[in-house]
């Protein structure tokens, strides 16, 4: 182990000081004599009162400096920041990140970006004019003074860049076939192991609130509008809390009277009649019924988290604050990552109660992985609140229904052994009833219940059959169970059916058909022509590599009639080649039966039918998204558990070396797909828009020639 440390720090130390360093070894020669002086500035750039540069011809745009060839870089040097704040007193929109070509001897080179944060260029190694091109729009503002060649590049230590080094080089000492961690057996009695838990779940326990506390600090509120056009507002959930404390189903937001008024608001063109016509607000992709605005979209995520927290700080601040999408999605997320791992170490310990740590382990980081968790993560506005809330309580309702099953029955709340069978915690199952039954997203999640507590279930039926004569007491103890059940769930889904009535006349009627957004969605109806299709990009679409940082592109998915597409990397089997396992489980009857496992096998076997049940329902009824991936990729992944197993538990000594090797090369494959396509040009939310300096500092990591 001492051994593998000490190659495992060289290794870090060649790769931080020498390979990512590159650019100031091959820089050590510079002369670094280039005036800022002596640039020339083409005749479609001008300076500004305030020092910055103006576009005004793009095709004529460069920033031109002599180079003696001592150097392959160039170094932009930003204006002063008392120019940056003068601009920004005066509302002058100053690009954060510039698109620069930097051609050598009138040879072409490629465009990169930069920022204020990430200066220095890669240009040919010859001397001679290097003339660097702005490849920005007319009107752009660039926050450059000058241009200098024949720089040195400074040596750099990156702290992102060495924990990231550390947790790869961390993951593969602790999950390497040879491990100590792959000869300890998992006991889930064991008061070590549960502390061990603890406190790898606690790193991002401290994440997640620092995370929270920031957004809570920082929240301002989300609403966007040009004139012409939609009305973009992304806090939809705290106006539906707001509207429930003031007792009503409708949000309080303007509705202009052209709007109210029009024969068939839900027509585009009228709509973009309307707009034309200067009416506002029109919001983007709310529901509009019968003169009012509301909230499409689940309304339990506002009672959970919006609602309380606007409740709560009402009684220091008047009428209370708002918690924003970016703090609600990090709590619901953490709330997935922790009984989603408790979820799988519970279906392990049915599987293989003894298998080792290092699988369990590993096997948790799956399910994080293939549930498309990190895009969640990541793009934390108001359309990954519902699918946050639909995990976090989906993982926790089967979780506890999991555990409501114990060998041993106690007296209490316990429904004792019914002709063998397990007893029944009445807590257990009707909390893990309430947490199903308020997730209408994942409602289907529910009929995994039958699979569950079959056994039960048929010793209830059994008694029942051969005993007609059942006193009033043998008959209430009978009915525990499946009251316990029920009623929690009643207590949970007649509120929100109700409120559905109360919105729309319907309780199966959730507004969606109402929405202002592309298309008429009161008649719209994905085409039947694109659903095979849309399933094969669900699971199938190929990732694209490129030879540039991120080094994936999103790929193209066309369809043969128009149809709602997110741009995305690949298909569920593409960025988690792992989840492929899952579609052996149905053969592995069997082998589960022998071990005594045959319920479990049956409750795999359903997540797995319930995950390709899930693909055609979003297929058919809303289109291609990346998001929606996150609706059945854990199933997936849960159906994958006992094939993966039995893989990483292989007989033959050589072949399970090469089995776990394999297995930890594909996860940290998926690990790498899935942090490179947060750094992906051209998906929703893209990070060189929204965070330049984190994009450009990463893109430099990269930047050895």
């Amino acid at each position: 182990m001492c051994a593998a440390i000490v190659v495992a720090f060289a290794v870090m130390v060649v790769v931080e000081c020498v390979l990512c360093n590159m650019p100031f070894w091959r820089s050590l020669a510079a002369s670094g004599d280039s005036a800022a002086a002596y640039n020339v500035l083409g005749p479609g750039l001008e300076r500004t009162d305030e020092g910055l540069l103006k576009v005004t011809d793009p095709t004529q745009a460069y920033m031109q400096v002599d180079a003696d060839g001592s150097s392959e870089y160039v170094r932009m040097d930003p204006v002063s920041s008392k120019a940056l704040d003068k601009a920004a007193r005066q509302s002058e929109q100053v690009l954060r990140t510039v698109r620069v070509r930097p051609d050598v001897n009138r040879r072409a080179g490629t465009v990169s970006s930069v920022s204020v944060s990430s200066l220095y260029v890669h240009a040919a190694a010859a001397g001679g004019s290097v003339c660097v091109r702005i490849v920005e729009p007319k009107g752009s503002l660039i926050p450059f003074d000058a241009v200098r060649a024949n720089v040195r590049v400074p040596f750099a230590l990156n702290p992102l860049r060495i924990g990231v080094m550390v947790a790869v080089l961390a993951m593969v000492l602790v999950w390497r076939p040879g491990s100590r961690l792959w000869r300890m057996p998992l006991d889930t009695t064991s008061v070590r192991q549960r502390a061990w838990l603890g406190a790898l779940l606690a790193v991002p326990v401290v994440v997640t609130c620092a995370v929270v506390v920031w957004q809570l600090v920082e929240a301002a509120p989300l609403s966007f509008h040009t004139k012409g056009t939609y009305t973009y507002d992304f806090d939809q959930y705290d106006y539906v809390a707001r509207a429930l404390l003031d007792g009503h189903a409708w949000l309080d937001l303007d509705v202009p009277d052209a709007l109210r008024d029009a024969a068939d608001p839900y027509d585009v063109a009228t709509r973009q009649r309307l707009l034309a016509d200067g009416v506002s607000p029109v919001y983007w992709d709310y529901a509009f019924y019968q003169g009012h605005w509301y909230s499409y979209f689940g309304v339990v995520p506002a009672l959970l988290l919006f609602l309380p927290y606007r409740a709560v700080t009402s009684l220091f601040v008047d009428g209370g604050l708002m918690m924003p999408c970016g703090a609600a999605v990090p709590l619901l997320m953490l709330g997935f990552l922790v009984f989603g791992c408790l979820l799988v170490i519970r279906v392990i310990s049915r599987i293989r109660p003894n298998a080792p740590l290092a699988a369990v382990s590993m096997l948790c980081v799956f399910m994080l992985l293939a549930s498309n968790g990190l895009y969640l993560w990541y793009r934390t506005n108001f359309y990954s609140v519902p699918i946050a809330a639909s995990l976090f309580l989906s993982v926790l309702g089967l979780w506890l229904w999991l555990g409501a099953a114990k060998r041993v029955p106690v007296s209490g709340d316990r429904i004792r052994e019914v002709d063998g069978t397990q007893s029944l915690s009445l807590p257990h199952l009707a909390a893990g009833s309430m947490c199903i039954a308020a997730n209408p997203q994942f409602i289907l999640v529910a009929l995994l219940a039958f699979v569950i507590f079959w056994p039960q279930i048929q010793s209830i039926f059994r008694h029942a059959s051969n005993d007609s004569s059942l006193p009033h007491m043998s008959v209430w103890r009978l009915m525990r169970a499946p009251l316990a059940a029920l009623l929690p769930a009643l207590i949970a889904i007649v509120p929100l059916l109700a409120y559905n009535v109360v919105r729309f006349g319907s309780p199966l009627d959730f507004g969606t058909s109402y929405q202002m957004t592309v298309t008429d969605m009161t008649s719209y109806r994905q085409p039947l022509s694109n659903l095979a299709l849309t399933v094969a990009y669900y699971l199938f679409l190929p990732l694209r590599f490129t030879d540039a940082f991120p080094f994936l592109a999103v790929n193209p998915a066309p369809l043969p009639t128009w149809g709602f597409t997110e741009a995305m990397p690949g298909g569920l089997f593409t960025i988690a080649p792992l989840t492929l396992a899952a579609l052996a489980c149905p053969f592995l009857y069997r082998r589960m039966r022998k071990a005594g496992r045959t319920n479990t096998w049956l409750l795999l076997t359903s997540s797995l039918a319930l995950g390709l049940l899930l693909v055609v329902i979003d297929s058919r009824m809303a289109g291609l998204g990346w998001r929606y991936i996150a609706d059945f990729g854990w199933l997936f992944a849960l159906a994958a558990l006992p094939s993966l197993l039995i893989v990483l538990d292989c007989g033959k000594p050589r072949l399970r070396w090469v089995c776990r090797a394999g297995f930890l090369a594909l996860l940290l494959f998926t690990l790498v797909v899935a942090l490179m396509s947060l750094f992906l040009p051209g998906r929703d939310d893209e990070m060189l828009r929204n965070n330049p300096a984190l994009y450009l500092d990463v893109q430099s990591w990269f930047m050895l020639g």
